[in-house]
């Protein structure tokens, strides 16, 4: 008998519309023969059922099922592709472990930890995780320009603490530009966090939990075309993504335990795509992203691919781990 799947996709952040790029991806590659799959977009005015022409049907929050043609449909898993706030940051997990509803990414706490940067770093830095160094700041407190750049150096980055795909991070050369930059990081956030620049070859790293078995995904090497991987260069194809990465077997072996040390020490499932970049022969952690881009172009479905696993395969074995 088939499985009900709710594609969830949207969300409150900027990364809505990529959101629904991704969940209609999902939408479009899992197996007919296996699933009933439902796009449902959540947003801050309204739950809905999409359907094939595009009209809307209300969710009933309360079970978190629709109703079609007078027959109630309720889900045997949710399939998560919010990026950002809810489906990312722990509230859409929370909201579903209370339902008792099985979903494809990592639990409600750990979701919480690595969507706030400041809070995920500080939690791994015990660990021997090499980071940046880093400065917090929240919205109201004074901004001390000296006491920032003494900490963290120049050029540094400035970036929102809980937003993905780039909103709110500056990349500041000069003194004089930290003003700018702080304004518009808390523009995403109330939380901030500044660290200093690392300056070396940037790698994403997707580890996913595939056939009931921890997988670490080939790297991807990040050469942007713009001061850093920003949104442009993420979205509009001003960068460079190759993979598997041009890096050493020695680089290939750390940055790979350490993705794994972390996807285990932290207590993640589903699918994670971490940021890094090597100083010399040690990878640095950035950050964690728990509910990556799916799009056919993004990095964990390139990873993915490289290593063998079709879309297909891919969005399939995320429903069947969180049946398991």
């Amino acid at each position: 008998m088939k499985k009900n799947i709710a594609i969830i996709m949207g969300g409150y952040s900027s990364e809505y519309h990529i959101s629904i790029k991704s969940g209609n991806v999902v939408h479009k590659y899992l197996n007919k023969e296996t699933y009933n799959a439902y796009r449902i977009v959540i947003t801050k005015e309204k739950w809905f059922y999409l359907d094939e022409d595009d009209q809307e049907h209300s969710v009933d929050k309360s079970d978190f099922s629709i109703t079609i043609d007078t027959e109630k449909i309720h889900f045997d898993c949710v399939f998560n592709a919010i990026h950002g706030t809810p489906g990312e940051d722990g509230l859409m997990q929370a909201y579903f472990e209370l339902l008792g509803i099985p979903q494809t990414s990592c639990n409600h706490y750990e979701a919480a930890l690595t969507f706030n940067k400041r809070d995920l770093l500080s939690t791994l830095k015990p660990y021997g995780v090499p980071c940046a160094t880093s400065y917090y700041l929240n919205k109201g407190q004074s901004v001390d320009e000296d006491a920032i750049v003494k900490q963290v150096g120049l050029p540094c980055f400035v970036k929102a603490n809980r937003a993905g795909s780039s909103y709110g991070v500056s990349k500041v050369h000069k003194k004089e530009d930290l003003a700018n930059a702080i304004d518009d990081a808390f523009k995403e956030d109330t939380q901030i966090i500044i660290e200093s620049f690392l300056d070396g070859t940037e790698v994403s790293v997707g580890v996913i939990t595939y056939q009931n078995k921890v997988t670490v995904l080939p790297a991807t090497e990040i050469i942007s075309e713009n001061d850093f991987f920003d949104f442009e260069a993420k979205y509009m194809g001003k960068s460079q993504e190759i993979t598997p990465a041009r890096i050493s077997e020695k680089q290939k072996s750390k940055v790979r335990h350490l993705a794994e040390f972390i996807y285990k020490t932290l207590g993640l499932k589903g699918y994670t795509r971490s940021e890094f970049i090597f100083i010399g022969d040690v990878p640095h952690l950035l950050e964690v992203n728990t509910t990556p881009g799916l799009t056919e172009e993004s990095l964990l479905p390139q990873q993915a691919k490289i290593a063998g696993i079709s879309l297909e395969a891919l969005f399939d074995s995320a429903i069947v781990e969180a049946l398991r």
